[in-house]
């Protein structure tokens, strides 16, 4: 359990760390990617050189015999859910990170990203269970806040079950949203749910994985626990089968996870623990805009 004080620390520093990022990195491409309701107009100004011409405003340049434009602005408003796993799967990790930490981190520098460009951020905490919901808004203060959440959010459920935290979203959101949803995806029921808010919202999903997801190390006889269920049991590691079916598990969960996303009209990030994070989320944003 980390101490108030440990919390805080980590909050400033994710927020030093998110606004480099979102003011060298995201600020453009993010803003791109995502694009508001539509226009509206704001003003008439004098035509300059380069202007648009077919957003000359004909008739108060026929009343003051001079060039005039009409000037749009983007009706940005828009909300952003980040879905969070917080179930205990994610407390593995065997390189830099654990996934909860990097799930911390990347949460918090999309909230960042998305407080910068004046939209709201709203938060769903789930395991097998929802545990908590935090309602979109605007400013620093409210990203300080998720945060915090992010950093000190303890799972009452231990397991993974991701269909109630998206139906929860689904009645929640009554106008369309972003929504990021941050998992390790080693949940297999929530197809039909996904579908469900594809077709409503524009759906992003980041995989998060340890290199030890994907391989056993060959490390001999080794005893090892279920993080979800607390099953121990004793595997030999360097068994050639036994590494084999653990890679397969692995690559039919990936590929479940890729089909799930692809019917659900929806867009999958796979992002492993000891990669760059942050190049990953920055080409896909310059991919979407």
């Amino acid at each position: 359990m980390l101490t108030t004080e440990t919390i805080l620390k980590k909050v400033r520093e994710l927020e030093i760390k998110s606004k480099r990022l979102t003011t060298h990195l995201f600020t453009g491409e993010y803003h791109s990617a995502f694009k508001g309701k539509g226009m509206s107009f704001r003003e008439v100004r004098e035509y300059y050189p380069g202007d648009d011409v077919r957003f000359i405003d004909w008739n108060v340049s026929a009343r003051f015999s001079h060039p005039f434009s009409k000037v749009f602005e983007e009706e940005r408003e828009l909300c952003v859910f980040l879905l969070i796993d917080i179930s205990n799967s994610n407390l593995f990790g065997t390189t830099l990170n654990r996934k909860k930490d990097l799930i911390t981190e990347i949460g918090a520098v999309l909230t960042f990203s998305a407080i910068n460009n004046n939209d709201k951020v709203g938060v769903i905490f789930f395991s097998d269970k929802m545990e908590k919901y935090i309602a979109p808004k605007k400013g620093r203060q409210h990203a300080l806040y998720i945060v915090r959440e992010l950093l000190s959010m303890e799972p009452k459920g231990k397991g993974t079950k991701m269909e109630d935290a998206v139906k929860f979203f689904n009645k929640t959101s009554h106008q369309k949203s972003i929504a990021f949803l941050l998992s390790d995806f080693t949940d297999f029921e929530y197809q039909s749910d996904l579908k469900v808010i594809g077709g409503r919202h524009d759906v992003i999903g980041l995989r998060i994985y340890d290199k030890m997801d994907m391989y056993l190390p060959d490390a001999g006889l080794m005893q090892v626990e279920d993080l979800e269920t607390g099953q121990k049991k004793w595997i030999d590691s360097s068994d050639k089968l036994a590494q084999y079916n653990y890679h397969q598990r692995f690559l039919q969960q990936s590929e479940l996870s890729k089909n799930y996303f692809r019917k659900a009209g929806a867009d999958l990030l796979h992002i492993r623990t000891d990669e760059d994070y942050v190049k990953v989320l920055q080409q896909f944003f310059i991919k979407r805009s």
